[in-house]
């Protein structure tokens, strides 16, 4: 399997789509003013106790206050409070975490009310995105994550990760860290290390203790609370640190900035494979090129076909995610119904799978799959599940068939629901049902190619259109494109785009900044 990363940068927003075998299986989209918050460290301070959810309220600047339980200090948030009270105590001089002292753990069943007070400051780090009414999920147990190692302050433990088998390995890179880390740190060993030299994993610590370093000296020089420490990677790079593995083969982007920030990265963690991320200087949208707009078309929204006329039924409550399978139009196995409603549910499965995925889905899923009357049909639809959520990177868990036919799986949730609209209010006649005869849009265009030209002398520009009309307007010998350049400059320039309806346009100018040329007026 060959896997492909296609980053799609826009003056607004950057979308990320990750590829396996061509077929999409991971796509983030967010806005450029937008940021992701999981892993960002805060130094907020306490605003409200709650002693019977044993928890309190933090403000760290969200709209909403975040939620931090009394679980989620940490054992040695003694420890943090003693040397955070050392580090505000002089903005001058920072004091070394190295000479910090060790206290005694916290109780396993102590209570919020008497381990914090309200208005106390405290660092702490995001690990849920806020989502729907909820504000953001804290942690004070701090963690740096790189490639190879996760860093946590006030731990003193080496952990390796159980998924490196060989117990000679885990020795060697157990000892190997307990070499090299300073006094009053711990270390996460991530599976990727195994094999590692000790020069590699030295300097991805270094860097590590360096953010370290540069969070607690932002936080000795806060000017007011809340105030931000630390902020995760791009997102782009924070994918691709979790994401990447020697199986890509490409990493496609369409931004100068971005793809010199990408290889910087890979050229850090990899080396040798630098030479796979690549600047697209295509004319075509980079995801019409690689053919990521029409999946991302075909695999959002409410019904889902994937096999013979074969359906999924998505549908999204507060509480859970409801899946049903439906077998649609597809004709009947010649070996019975038993047989027909195994191979829709093995297809299903494959197809649920990857939407999970790519929707980011979590919390609790519930799917409805077509009944079958045998116990090892059932017990293969299972295991094919079980299979195909390998891949999947985050927690998760699956139950098998109830005597009802469904499934009840539970994925780690740690950010909204991916969710694209597919469906929109047309383009071209603003939601009224009426629009001027299609045979005059070409009309439209000259006259905004017209008013573009001689009226705002804007001499160099792109024109965005649907491919259908863009084959129209560039057919023959005297084509309708070579007219307008005869007639308006040759600063003019027609890319067809997919992700346009059939009447839509869109101008950019030279920059790529889009020109805003609608009009409702234009419908009659």
């Amino acid at each position: 399997m060959t896997s492909e990363l296609v980053v799609d940068v826009q003056p607004k927003e950057i979308s990320i789509a990750l590829l396996e075998d061509k077929a999409l299986v991971e796509f983030q989209k967010e806005g450029r003013s937008a940021s992701f918050n999981v892993g960002n460290m805060y130094l907020g301070r306490v605003k409200k106790l709650m002693p019977g959810l044993n928890a309190c309220f933090v403000d760290v600047g969200f709209e909403k206050d975040a939620f931090l339980h009394y679980l989620d200090l940490g054992p040695q948030f003694h420890s943090y409070q003693k040397y955070l009270k050392q580090v505000l105590s002089d903005r001058k001089k920072l004091f070394p975490i190295t000479k910090a002292t060790m206290l005694p753990d916290i109780e396993k069943e102590g209570t919020v009310s008497t381990t914090l007070q309200q208005g106390q400051e405290v660092i702490v780090q995001i690990v849920k995105e806020p989502i729907s009414t909820k504000g953001p999920r804290l942690t004070c147990e701090l963690s740096f994550a790189g490639r190879y190692l996760v860093l946590i302050p006030f731990n003193d433990k080496v952990s390796v990760s159980q998924k490196i088998k060989s117990s000679e390995e885990r020795a060697r890179l157990k000892q190997l860290l307990q070499s090299i880390k300073p006094k009053n740190f711990g270390v996460i060993v991530r599976t990727v290390a195994e094999g590692k030299r000790v020069a590699e994993l030295d300097s991805e610590l270094k860097v590590l203790l360096k953010h370290w370093e540069e969070t607690i000296t932002k936080v000795q020089k806060a000017p007011k609370l809340p105030a931000l420490a630390y902020e995760e990677t791009s997102r782009t790079v924070g994918m691709l640190r979790d994401l990447f593995n020697p199986s890509y083969e490409n990493i496609y982007v369409n931004d100068e900035t971005v793809f010199h920030e990408i290889k910087d990265y890979v050229s850090l963690i990899a080396p040798e494979r630098a030479e796979i991320v690549k600047l697209y200087k295509g004319q075509l949208p980079i995801f019409d090129n690689f053919g990521i707009t029409k999946q991302i078309k075909s695999s959002f929204g409410k019904t889902i076909s994937y096999k013979s006329g074969a359906y999924l039924i998505i549908e999204h409550t507060e509480a859970l995610h409801v899946v049903d399978v439906n077998s649609g139009n597809r004709s009947k196995s010649a070996n019975g119904q038993e047989a027909n409603a195994l191979d829709v549910n093995l297809g299903a499965a494959d197809e649920l799978a990857r939407q999970l995925r790519l929707r980011d889905m979590g919390g609790i899923i519930v799917v409805d799959f077509i009944d079958m009357n045998l116990a090892e049909n059932r017990q293969k639809l299972y295991e094919r599940m079980c299979q195909n959520m390998q891949k999947d990177r985050a927690k998760h868990n699956i139950l098998p068939l109830s005597k009802f036919g469904l499934m009840q799986i539970t994925r780690q949730r740690v950010r909204p629901a991916m969710d694209v609209n597919t469906n929109e209010t047309c383009p071209t006649c603003f939601g009224k049902g009426s629009i001027k005869p299609s045979i005059l849009f070409t009309d439209t265009l000259e006259s905004k190619i017209d008013y573009l030209v001689n009226k705002l002398k804007i001499k160099k520009f792109t024109l965005y259109i649907h491919p259908y009309i863009a084959a129209y307007v560039n057919q023959g010998l005297v084509s309708l494109k070579r007219k307008w350049q005869m007639k308006y400059g040759f600063g003019i320039k027609i890319i067809p785009d997919q992700s346009l309806a059939f009447l839509q346009y869109r101008f950019t100018d030279i920059a790529g900044e889009e020109i805003d040329m609608k009009e409702e007026i234009e419908i009659k």
